[in-house]
């Protein structure tokens, strides 16, 4: 069965506010206010909560280390998991793209680094969760991307057939998981790293949700 399997962070949706500002409730703990900027700092969002912690603590003038991050991390994702829906959106087309696909027969799933539970919570938050047959989360197996073992699983899951199928992504991590399970790839040029995804060498690249069907098409048929 043909089947097209979605990252969620920066490919689906955009979550990059929200991040931001679960990063910033931490830092406005510790009395240094907010340390990230939503926008400039949206890169670095999508790649995840220690990412962003890192990224803060290095502006401070102060003895910070991986000790400090580890602190916060779960006081981030307490925080973020409380006002998980506040900003965040769907990117454009995405909800009537998704919504062909199906109506073509096609299996859709997600496999993203986020943790399940945060992932389950923002799908159903955005009315998107009936959506898709799979969804497999950083911490659903032992392994997560580029592993290649969680995009299998969401295909599995899904119904479909991993000889048939698109990975839909828009970083690295997402080439490097479709190149180790040996399926087509598409990358977003409107997520976090833009035009530069090109350098990636992907099966494709989607500049528009309006895209894909004919895309996907393209790929497996």
């Amino acid at each position: 069965m043909r089947t097209v399997i979605f990252d969620l962070d920066g490919t689906l949706a955009d979550t990059g506010a929200d991040l931001i500002a679960a990063a910033n409730a931490c830092f406005r703990g510790l009395g240094h206010g907010d340390l990230l900027d939503p926008v400039a700092d949206k890169a670095t969002a999508f790649r995840g909560g220690r990412a962003m912690l890192e990224l803060g603590f290095s502006r401070l003038n102060a003895d910070y280390g991986a000790g400090h991050v580890d602190e916060q991390y779960p006081l981030l994702l307490d925080s973020y998991g409380e006002n998980i829906c506040v900003e965040t959106t769907l990117y454009p087309g995405a909800a009537e793209a998704i919504a062909r696909l199906r109506a073509d027969g096609y299996k859709v799933g997600i496999c993203t680094n986020k943790p399940e539970g945060l992932a389950e919570t923002l799908l159903a938050r955005l009315e998107a969760r009936e959506w898709f047959g799979s969804l497999i989360g950083a911490d659903t197996l032992t392994v997560r991307k580029p592993d290649p073992g969680p995009l299998r699983e969401a295909v599995s899951r899904a119904g479909g057939d991993m000889a048939h199928t698109v990975l839909v992504g828009d970083t690295v991590t997402d080439r490097k998981t479709a190149q180790a399970a040996g399926c087509a790839c598409l990358l977003v040029t409107f997520g976090p790293d833009g035009e530069a995804v090109a350098e990636l060498e992907p099966d494709g690249l989607l500049a528009h949700f309006d895209d894909l069907p004919a895309e996907v098409a393209r790929l497996i048929g």
